[in-house]
């Protein structure tokens, strides 16, 4: 269906909103109907026959959890609504905008959007509804990869994979989190293919590693003279990605001094050279990522929390191979060929039990050590059948995973056995136990429930 022949219902408790989707629609719709109350939603669909419905994922700004708008969803299908429904939701709705696909929903955008975009959802919605498979919500599972190297059709994948083709095209601030060797970098690259800044600079700095004495120069940039070693003018990491897009690796490892510098920087959007007090303007998309969680990043005394809301618009988690099996012989594969071609070596194949050890693997070290297990198994193996005894995997990963759970386990211990000392010598007074111990009262009973005691 055309959408010049489409009636559209918008829902959403925003005058606002609806105002500025009835002045796009005016002239793309055969008509356009807004609604500020949900609760309308069933004597509207009695009175009219509607081909689309954008359906908002809040209506109520207290609660901002986006089951309002599931809940409407679930109501909408129950009314057995054939046509298309697009969900509004913003930035940090996102895991909940993809719940909705799976509720029933056919697409979701983020506002504030581009106007063309907008209408182009509509379209593609309305194609969809009229094929058939607008009504059960299930995106198209069939895409396995982005880019060249970005691979996967699991669940866990193909949710991220949706994420980065919705979020791409908006200015959107990115955090990417995960553990090393999952693929930051190459959702990063995708991310910056698939936006509108896709031609222009891709600019990548592993914060981490920088010292306090480099972090300046190497992101803003100096003038000649400006510190004994500078010899010519330097241009910064954050004026060579200038109208394109900067990648922060490792984030999560820079001081709070640094912090606050970077802080300085996103906020005022502009940078000023060492040397000299001329500030120079900055369009970037922005996009980081650590292997620290979430909530050590939180931690205010680790990492600035003002910092956190400027950098994390939106946040993809990128899981660890271990939760996402399925996807290991496709990556095998890919990584056979690669460097089967590299090595000019003929075309290999994997024997069912390596396929089995592959699978049944833990992978410490994520893709990057099925990665380099695949390529020495490859130059190593006797003939075009690589067999399971060819798949050697890194003792250096297993060596670090057992003293890391060694560590733990005996910090573990250590913070159980110091609480239960401290609890007894005050006979059971949480409030003078906690103020020993230098915690919250609330602090101490989580870890106390933790440690069962």
């Amino acid at each position: 269906m055309l959408l010049k022949n489409a009636n559209v219902l918008v829902i959403d408790d925003d005058t606002d909103v609806l105002t500025a989707v009835r002045l796009l629609l005016k002239t793309e719709a055969k008509s356009i109907i807004t609604e500020k109350n949900p609760e309308n939603i069933r004597s509207l669909m009695t009175s009219n026959s509607f081909d689309v419905i954008l359906l908002d994922m809040n209506f109520n700004s207290s609660i901002n959890t986006g089951n309002e708008g599931i809940f409407w969803l679930k109501k909408i299908r129950e009314m057995k609504f054939t046509g298309a429904v697009i969900m509004i939701t913003a930035y940090g709705d996102i895991d909940l905008a993809v719940r909705c696909l799976k509720e029933g929903a056919t697409d979701f955008v983020v506002k504030p959007w581009h106007n063309e975009r907008l209408v182009n959802a509509i379209r593609d919605a309305l194609k969809k509804s009229l094929g058939g498979n607008g009504n059960n919500g299930d995106k198209d599972k069939t895409a396995s990869v982005i880019g060249k190297e970005l691979l996967g059709k699991s669940e866990l994948m193909q949710d991220i994979f949706y994420k980065i083709e919705k979020i791409a095209p908006t200015d959107a601030n990115i955090l990417i989190l995960g553990e090393n060797g999952t693929g930051k970098d190459l959702i990063a690259k995708a991310v910056h293919q698939r936006s509108l800044r896709a031609d222009k600079p891709f600019v990548k700095v592993d914060v981490g590693a920088l010292t306090e004495s480099l972090f300046e120069s190497e992101l803003f940039g100096h003038k000649k003279g400006a510190f004994t070693d500078a010899r010519e003018d330097r241009q910064g990491r954050f004026e060579a990605a200038n109208t394109g897009s900067l990648f922060l690796d490792e984030i999560g490892n820079i001081s709070l001094q640094q912090q606050a510098k970077l802080l300085t920087v996103l906020q005022n959007r502009q940078v000023t050279k060492l040397g000299t007090n001329q500030p120079s303007p900055i369009d970037i998309r922005l996009i980081c990522a650590t292997n620290v969680s979430m909530q050590e990043l939180s931690n205010e005394q680790r990492f600035r929390k003002d910092l956190i809301y400027r950098i994390n618009t939106v946040e993809i988690t990128v899981p660890p191979l271990r939760k996402r099996r399925e996807d290991i012989p496709m990556l095998a594969e890919h990584f056979m060929n690669m460097y089967a071609n590299k090595y000019l070596k003929p075309k290999m194949e994997f024997s069912e039990k390596a396929i089995d050890k592959l699978i049944n693997y833990h992978y410490p070290g994520n893709v990057r050590e099925l990665q380099y297990t695949i390529e020495r198994a490859l130059i190593m193996a006797e003939d075009a059948l690589l067999q399971d005894k060819d798949l050697l995997f890194s003792p250096i990963e297993n060596a670090s995973v057992q003293h890391d759970e060694k560590d733990e386990n005996l910090l573990s211990e250590v913070e159980k056995n110091t609480i239960l000392r401290v609890i007894e010598k005050h006979n059971g007074n949480i409030t003078k136990a906690s103020k020993e111990l230098g915690l919250t009262r609330t602090a101490l009973y989580r870890r106390l429930s933790k440690y069962d005691i």
